[in-house]
């Protein structure tokens, strides 16, 4: 929910949801309070809410009153079919003298499937004779003896070569995988060396550097960040830096600079991609487990 707040009146903008399938709606509404005495002035809307996002349907403005004030309520119904991410700029309400502004509303319009467009339509088949059905009993049981077999086979090779020469050979030892922190750490100072947003590669500097972000969070916190959208992926990480919300407004403003620059074509500054990279370290260094205590410091406690 977006709230944007001018004097006397109040403006309320929330989405069903900012990711939708081509094709598919989602409920736009607008919400006014102002004092009792004054009345607000809601903006005009065509077929189109901006090029590209079409306004299927619009309902009326309700108005309600009580001890607080003047409410007004207002929905749109809207929908797109171009695959693209979208920015509605603030819309202005008039109220007396005073004029507010909703908060800029991105939408995410994605396509859920590619179409194949060598699936050609083929004649229909001739009827076929149905087979007996005892058969296929006997070949579902035909197929669970030779897999068990083949299973028997494979554990008795296994043990003739951990056997071998009467000796036992001992399986390979499995390398302890690296903890996140470490590797996202890592990945950082290489992205940090080769500076390659001073090569006009800014696209791609922040593609590397919210991959790192997020493939550490799902390995650090469970999250599957790397398959959700930076809005989902914000909204997971509310419970996990409920005690650090600074932590996760620096969060907030590098996913959201990233979307811009490789989405909207947003030119970065300097500034800004260096802040970035900044927050990114702040980010791994505030979150990662702290070292477990040595055996000396527990012996000190002890005594």
């Amino acid at each position: 929910m977006f709230l944007s707040i001018l004097l006397s009146i109040v403006i309320n903008t929330s989405l069903d949801s900012t990711v939708i399938c081509l094709g598919d709606q989602t409920r736009l509404r607008f919400e006014a309070n102002c004092d009792a005495n004054e009345y607000v002035t809601f903006p005009t809307f065509g077929k189109q809410l901006i090029d590209g996002v079409e306004i299927v349907r619009q309902s009326g403005i309700d108005s309600t009153i009580d001890k607080q004030g003047k409410h007004y309520k207002q929905e749109l119904m809207l929908t797109s079919f171009e695959d693209s991410l979208f920015f509605i700029e603030p819309i202005a309400f008039a109220c007396g003298s005073d004029t507010a502004y909703s908060e800029t509303i991105t939408l995410n319009f994605v396509q859920p499937f590619v179409q194949d467009s060598t699936n050609a339509i083929c004649d229909i088949r001739d009827i076929q004779k149905a087979p007996i059905w005892w058969w296929g009993y006997i070949r579902w049981i035909l197929g669970v003896l030779l897999l068990a077999g083949l299973c028997w086979l494979i554990w008795w090779l296994l043990g003739k070569i951990g056997n071998y020469n009467g000796k036992y050979m001992p399986a390979a030892k499995k390398e302890p995988e690296r903890p996140a922190e470490e590797v996202a750490l890592e990945e950082l100072d290489r992205i940090r060396e080769e500076k390659i947003w001073t090569q006009g590669r800014t696209k791609q500097y922040h593609t590397e550097l919210t991959d790192v972000l997020r493939t550490y969070i799902a390995k650090r916190f469970g999250i599957a960040s790397t398959e959700k959208t930076s809005d989902e992926t914000l909204q997971a990480m509310k419970p996990v830096l409920k005690d650090q919300r600074e932590l996760h407004a620096s969060l907030t403003k590098v996913l959201q600079l990233a979307d811009l620059v490789k989405f909207a074509k947003w030119q970065a500054t300097p500034d800004e991609n260096e802040q970035a990279l900044h927050i990114a370290y702040d980010f791994v260094n505030e979150t990662k487990p702290a070292p477990a205590e040595t055996n000396e410091d527990v012996k000190e406690l002890n005594s």
